[in-house]
């Protein structure tokens, strides 16, 4: 694995890994993560594919700019980072917020010259709308209400910014995951300063894909999990709204947290890879 750069249209050092030859597949982490966080994929893809592991800008080994931390400047970012590695119809793969970074990947350049898509663990719309009943709030995959985005955003921007980090990373993976696991997920979340991630979070949970998702036609996997605390029910609305889709639900005895490709990369590793050479052939 090598760590490379490259610096987008307005200036900003953003770093990736690279590893192996062939169909390249770019990977995209969440809200406040590291490309490091998918240290048990980047191997065992490379032995089939091109894997290109970026950094978002002020996360990771990126620059800490004070500017563009908006999903759409994101997306622009991935579409830079195409274009100067000169990528052919790479498959995407994102997780958490890299879903919405897809999506509005979609809404800005459309996918025509993107090959698959793989879905992690993401809601269509992360603030709920008050007058929705509980049905339409887990097909939404909402977590926050207005008033709680709100306390999010100010507790990152304050003093109890690690209080605050350490809790939402306790919800998003298992029981079982091992003290070491969990304290090296939080080192690698609080790369990106806190007032940073407060900005970023905002702009993120208010943003309703849902009329995006639905006018995805490449062929999609998504992956969820029973116990993540995006409700699994959202992950089913994805699956059913787009054609070609194919859906996977990890069960809590599976490592099914937020974080199931960390809590049981086999698993993950193997799902991810029988579906792109079960469309790899039929192409």
């Amino acid at each position: 694995m090598q760590r490379k750069t490259f610096k987008t249209s307005d200036g900003a050092q953003m770093s990736y890994i690279s590893a192996g030859e062939g169909k390249p597949i770019v990977m995209l982490h969440g809200w406040s993560q590291s490309a490091e966080q998918f240290k048990y994929q980047i191997p065992a893809f490379a032995e089939h594919y091109r894997v290109i592991a970026v950094d978002l800008r002020g996360h990771g080994e990126s620059e800490k700019v004070s500017f563009g931390y908006r999903i759409s400047r994101l997306s622009k970012d991935l579409q830079e980072l195409i274009g100067a590695l000169q990528l052919e119809k790479p498959h995407l793969l994102g997780h958490s917020m890299g879903c919405a970074i897809i999506w509005s990947y979609l809404d800005l350049f459309g996918l025509d010259e993107i090959d698959r898509l793989v879905l992690v663990d993401q809601s269509p719309l992360g603030t709920l709308r008050s007058h929705w009943n509980a049905q339409e709030i887990a097909a939404s995959g909402a977590i926050f209400t207005a008033e709680q985005l709100n306390a999010a955003v100010y507790a990152l921007e304050n003093s109890e910014a690690e209080e605050f980090t350490r809790n939402l990373l306790i919800s998003m993976v298992t029981p079982a995951m091992s003290k070491e696991q969990f304290e090296w997920i939080v080192e690698c979340n609080q790369r990106l300063p806190r007032t940073i991630a407060a900005t970023l979070l905002y702009n993120h949970l208010h943003t309703d894909w849902r009329d995006q998702i639905v006018r995805i036609r490449n062929p999609t996997l998504i992956l969820g999990g029973r116990k993540s605390m995006i409700p699994w029910q959202s992950q089913v609305w994805i699956n059913q709204n787009i054609p070609d889709s194919e859906l996977e639900i990890f069960e809590a005895a599976e490592g099914g947290g937020h974080f199931m490709f960390i809590e049981n990369p086999d698993k993950f590793n193997r799902r991810v890879l029988q579906f792109l050479s079960r469309w790899r052939s039929l192409s």
